[in-house]
């Protein structure tokens, strides 16, 4: 099996709206427990492929050469999954609550195994 890092992408964290910790302490318990139980049916539904559920994402900083600067990212949260194929991950994707977001897209990096580690 191959393990993939999927990025969730959000357009609208590049506005200027609230931040992902900004939208989680703004956003009614019930709506938040109904958002995590469609989370939890996708991740029970994709079984032992989620290697590691994830986690939101919020503020990010660019390292370059010694220096760096805050910056905004599209990247709002993670998740590891193991798949036979890169076909395989995109079929586990499917129908992920994450799509119900406006401007929602993944997405999905293969995992190279380095030789000799």
């Amino acid at each position: 099996m191959t393990r993939f890092l999927i990025l969730y992408r959000s357009e609208a964290a590049l506005g200027d709206g609230p931040s992902v910790s900004e939208m989680f302490a703004n956003t009614p318990p019930e709506q938040l427990a109904a958002g995590m139980a469609a989370w939890t049916a996708w991740q029970e539904k994709s079984g032992n492929a989620v290697v590691d559920l994830g986690a939101p994402l919020d503020k990010s900083t660019v390292v370059s050469e010694g220096a760096s600067s805050p910056i905004k990212s599209s990247i709002t949260g993670y998740t590891i999954l193991q798949a036979a194929s890169l076909d395989e991950a995109v079929a586990l994707m499917k129908d992920h609550p994450h799509f119900y977001r406006p401007g929602a897209s993944v997405e999905i990096l293969e995992c190279v195994a380095i030789p000799g580690m």
